[in-house]
């Protein structure tokens, strides 16, 4: 795919506690594989994706940040200019959900974009034993206005929906983005965009 087709390069950040699934989810969205055995990131990973969204190719930076506490002091730089942010728990423990507050907080503090597409994810629904219902979800993205959507990284239910998703909500939003030098004209207005603060 030649770089004079990508529209822009988007960052995007997978956050969200230790062992909730932001690598796996990465991995699945990225190479379309499931790990079981997914060692724990240490500090940061990063992959690119290129993809195409409305018949328009952009190319995706991401990142997987580590979950754990004392990797914690690794994080600020990787915030900064992220367009995106996929903030993940796992739908089978209630603590991963009750950190989403401080996740979102530090995406206040350390984020140099306003503006920036949030989504809440809420990975491992494969599982049986749910802690967390969809409808707790929910609520909780409506209040942050943040768009939410529930995920299986094992089976790949919801991963690129939640990926593309976010995507739209980074090209809808003015301001938020940078053509690349070489990218063709094209109108984003012409497709129909649809808004709301979350499009659940």
């Amino acid at each position: 795919m030649q770089n004079d087709n990508i529209l822009a390069t988007f960052k995007i950040l997978i956050i969200g506690e230790s062992g909730v699934g932001k690598s796996s989810l990465m991995l699945r969205f990225t190479e379309d594989d499931f790990d079981r055995d997914q060692a724990l990131t240490i500090g940061v990973d990063f992959k690119t994706k290129i993809v195409e969204i409305d018949n328009i190719k952009v190319k995706l930076a991401i990142w997987d940040t580590a979950g754990q506490e004392r990797f914690r002091t690794l994080t600020p730089s990787y915030y900064r200019d992220a367009q995106g942010a996929i903030l993940v728990y796992d739908v089978t423990k209630k603590d991963t959900f009750q950190k989403l507050e401080s996740w979102l907080n530090e995406l206040d503090i350390y984020g140099t974009r306003n503006n920036m597409a949030k989504m809440i994810v809420g990975n491992k629904i494969d599982f049986a034993d749910r802690a967390i219902s969809r409808d707790d979800g929910f609520r909780f993205a409506k209040k942050h206005r943040t768009m939410f959507i529930e995920t299986s990284a094992k089976t790949s239910e919801g991963v690129r929906d939640a990926f593309d998703e976010v995507v739209r909500k980074i090209m809808e939003t003015d301001g938020l983005w940078e053509r690349n030098d070489y990218g063709d004209s094209v109108d984003l207005n012409s497709r129909g965009q649809q808004r709301g603060s979350c499009p659940c």
